[in-house]
This record gives C-alpha cells, sequence and structure tokens, in this order.
C-alpha cells in the first residue's frame, strides 16, 4: 500500500506549462504516485486520465478515484500506447519519464544498485528482466547496450568482466552487478555512484524507454487538441534530445513575413504553434531532492486548425 505520495519533480513549472483549466481534459501519462494527477484535480475543476503499467500503482490510483469520482480515471498500459488507449481528445498531456520515486523505494523490484534485490527491472513485471540481459546477450551486445542507453565510456571493459563472472555462475541480484562494475570504477566519495549508467541503460533496455517515448509524444500529439498542450519532464540527454528533436521537427520554422500576407499558421503543415526550451528546476528545489538535479522541462502548444 501506497501511503506518503512523493512530491514529483518540477511540479510547480509542470501546472504552469500545462496551464489545467476547468472543464477540460487532461492525461497524466506517466501516473507513478499520482503526484501529477492530483496536483492536476486541485488546480482546476478538470478530468484527469491516468496511464501506467505497473500493476502496483493500483491502490493509489484506487484513492484518487475514490477523492475524486468521475473527474478521475486510470487505464492500465504502457504511455507508448496512449493514442489507442485514450478514445477521446484531450486538452493536454504530462509525461514524467524514466523510473519514479516509489519504483526506487520499493527495494525488491531491482532497479536501484544501492539495494539488494533480484537483478529485474520491469516496471510492468513481465517480459525480458535485466537479468535476463545480463546473463544472455552476447560481450559485444553488452557493450553496445551499455554505451547506447547509458553513455558509458568504459561499456567494453564492464561487459568483458560481467561475461567472464557469469561463466562461474549466473549474475542474479543487484548488488552482485555493482560490485562487478566497482571492481572497474570503485566508488568516489562526492561523486556520482560508478554503477548508474550501466543499471540506467538496463532499465532502459528492459522497459523499451525511448521507443516508448517516441511513440507516446506522437500519440499525444494526434489526440490532443487545438491550443492542447504536451509536457514532459526528463532525466538525461538520451531523453530530452528525443523531445527536443520532436518537438523542433513539428513547430512552424519562424520567418520573417510582411504584416499584409496570410497567416503562415492558417496553412502551415507543422501541428505545433510553439515549443519551448529546456526549462530547469530551481536552485531550491535540487537543494530539497536529489532527483530533480538533472531535470529537464519541454512543453510545446499545438495550433488551431491541425487536422
Amino acid at each position: 500500500m501506497i501511503r506518503t505520495p512523493h512530491i514529483p519533480v518540477m511540479l510547480n513549472e509542470v501546472l504552469s506549462a500545462l496551464a489545467p483549466e476547468d472543464g477540460k481534459t487532461y492525461v497524466d501519462a506517466t501516473f507513478g504516485n499520482g503526484g501529477y494527477s492530483e496536483a492536476i484535480l486541485k488546480q482546476a475543476d478538470c478530468k484527469v486520465i491516468a496511464i501506467d503499467r505497473d500493476p502496483n500503482v493500483k491502490p493509489r490510483a484506487d484513492e484518487l478515484k475514490n477523492l475524486y469520482g468521475a473527474r478521475f480515471d486510470f487505464v492500465a498500459g504502457a504511455f507508448g500506447d496512449i493514442a489507442d488507449l485514450i478514445s477521446t481528445p484531450v486538452d493536454g498531456a504530462v509525461f514524467d519519464i524514466g523510473v519514479s520515486s516509489m519504483q526506487l523505494d520499493q527495494s525488491e523490484r531491482g532497479f536501484s544498485y544501492a539495494k539488494e534485490a533480484p537483478l529485474d527491472m520491469r516496471m510492468s513485471q513481465d517480459g525480458v528482466s535485466a537479468k535476463d540481459l545480463v546473463n544472455t546477450l552476447s560481450e559485444s551486445e553488452l557493450a553496445d547496450l551499455i554505451y547506447q542507453y547509458g553513455e558509458e565510456r568504459k561499456s567494453r571493459s564492464i561487459a568483458r568482466l560481467i561475461c567472464e563472472q557469469r561463466q562461474a555462475k549466473p549474475i542474479e541480484t543487484t548488488t552482485e552487478l555493482a560490485d562487478i562494475i566497482y571492481r572497474i570504477m570503485p566508488p568516489q566519495k562526492g561523486q556520482t555512484n560508478p554503477a548508474t549508467r550501466t543499471f540506467q541503460a538496463l532499465r532502459i533496455a528492459v522497459n523499451d524507454e525511448l521507443q516508448q517515448l517516441r511513440d507516446g509524444l506522437v500519440g499525444a500529439l494526434n489526440i490532443t487538441n487545438d491550443n492542447g498542450r504536451i509536457v514532459v519532464v526528463s532525466f538525461h540527454s538520451l531523453e530530452d534530445r528525443i523531445v527536443k528533436n520532436f518537438f523542433a521537427a513539428n513547430v512552424a520554422p519562424k520567418v520573417h513575413k510582411s504584416r499584409y500576407a496570410k497567416d503562415f499558421s492558417e496553412d502551415s503543415p507543422f501541428p505545433l504553434a510553439f515549443a519551448s526550451k529546456a526549462i530547469l528546476p530551481t536552485e531550491e528545489e535540487c537543494r530539497q531532492n536529489s532527483r530533480a538535479h538533472s531535470a529537464k522541462l519541454r512543453y510545446a502548444i499545438k495550433k488551431k486548425g491541425t487536422k
């Protein structure tokens, strides 16, 4: 049972970017522990439809349903399928990409290198696990995965040692994997834990997070009404690059035109009227919440008359 909701990262900035209004409908595409959903419901007399593939969020979703009734609905599924899961047009969508605080706190889920647990990392709790990848991929496949998804420069050394160790016995726990990484890069006080990038890479691969993000952005754009807003909070460069490029590819370029000319937006093929630059958390939030340090928020507004 989830008792104390975590304060989600950049909550004030999310509410400002989403700008909830009475009578409208919004999607919380990454429900987690419900922080964004509840804040949106408190901000305006609106409706929220929440999505999550993690079955452990159900008690929290039931709690909000009891509190807000018809104003809140929950749909089980992956946010990459948002266009299939949501059958009606909405006025905005918010995404908080990556692992949730709730999942990190549940040590048995295997997301954290700091807690002894089975090497799992599956958000939906089905399919291929991190243990499967670590023990079955070839050395070159492991090295590529750790480098591409974790941007880890020591990926080849880590993959080589993993393959050597698993010949004696399968690598089954989070601490077993972390200890292998520490043999190559010992932890240094005051520095990022050296297991961070490898664990990130495995989590992204297990949950197909980058493709989920690409699909989710396309789906959100398709189901959002004119003037609707898409808000994304990401936590590392791979995610942020996808969001930045997607918004840039779909927003009308700024061109100089005569004030007597026809409005460019009337016949523009670009569906977005506006895309923000990256917005960073405040120094105060970073001091209070270590997870906020790497966060970036971007949002876009759909233009009028988009098909």
